[in-house]
């Protein structure tokens, strides 16, 4: 299956500015990410910016970039106006990858293109096992419970599911609980329909856009990530980790 991947990328982080220009070893976070979806197989791949600094960035190492407005509320709208730049056509799959992930696996970004294999398929995504008691109520951990075919029926910040009776062991919570990864896959004609939609309850509840989707009465597709990818960069902190890490990497 032939997908493009756009990689939405804002100067202005709250808890973290100029995250995409954060240097990570020898190369801008942006250009980590980038290169992992090159190495994704993808068709083409592209960053969708609000800032001439990341814009600049991306070309001066030969990457692809687009323009976009700088009032999107949400990563999707970026990603839907970045397509209309690039002349993406109806049934085209593009695959969301966030800027702030430098170290997220190529076989992750493709494993999530391939749930879009279905022609009535609008909208994927990715989760991973929890493994920890602390990541299970951890608010920041988002997490998600799904059917048995694979689609996706509720995303949550709390513990989801409830375990009533406390019947669930601590050495077996990675079979009943799972993590949303910020990874998504869509058909870009559902991505003119998204930007119609407005916010919807639960999405301004949880702060997660996802869940206008399914209040709408959409579908989305939903698989364990074949490699849990490393946490993404949101702080000060997060960034020296995967400066650590990249280190490691060389070494």
């Amino acid at each position: 299956m032939t997908f493009h991947v756009i990689i939405p990328a804002r100067y202005a982080s709250s808890r973290l500015p100029g995250k995409p220009l954060a240097m990570i070893g020898d190369k801008p976070m942006i250009q980590w990410v980038y290169e992992q979806a090159q190495a994704s197989g993808a068709q083409s791949v592209a960053v969708a910016t609000d800032d001439q600094r990341v814009y600049d960035a991306v070309l001066d190492f030969g990457g692809v970039a687009v323009m976009t407005r700088d009032d999107h509320e949400s990563g999707t709208d970026r990603i839907h106006e970045a397509c209309q730049s690039l002349g993406l056509e109806e049934s085209d799959i593009v695959v969301n990858v966030q800027g702030d992930e430098p170290f997220i696996p190529p076989e992750v970004i493709s494993q999530v293109a391939q749930l879009m294999s279905a022609p009535d398929s609008v909208m994927a995504t990715l989760c991973t096992p929890i493994e920890s008691e602390e990541e299970r109520t951890n608010p920041n951990a988002v997490k998600v419970v799904f059917s048995e075919r694979g689609k996706a029926l509720y995303f949550s910040r709390h513990a989801i599911p409830y375990d009533r009776d406390q019947s669930i062991d601590a050495d077996k919570l990675n079979q009943h609980y799972f993590r949303h990864l910020g990874i998504y896959a869509y058909r870009r004609s559902f991505l003119q329909v998204f930007a119609q939609l407005k916010p919807s309850r639960l999405e301004s509840i949880e702060k997660l856009e996802q869940l206008r989707v399914l209040e709408n009465g959409f579908s989305i597709e939903i698989g364990v990530a074949s490699e849990a990818p490393l946490a993404g960069v949101d702080t000060a902190d997060d960034l020296e980790t995967a400066r650590a890490y990249a280190k490691k990497l060389s070494s």
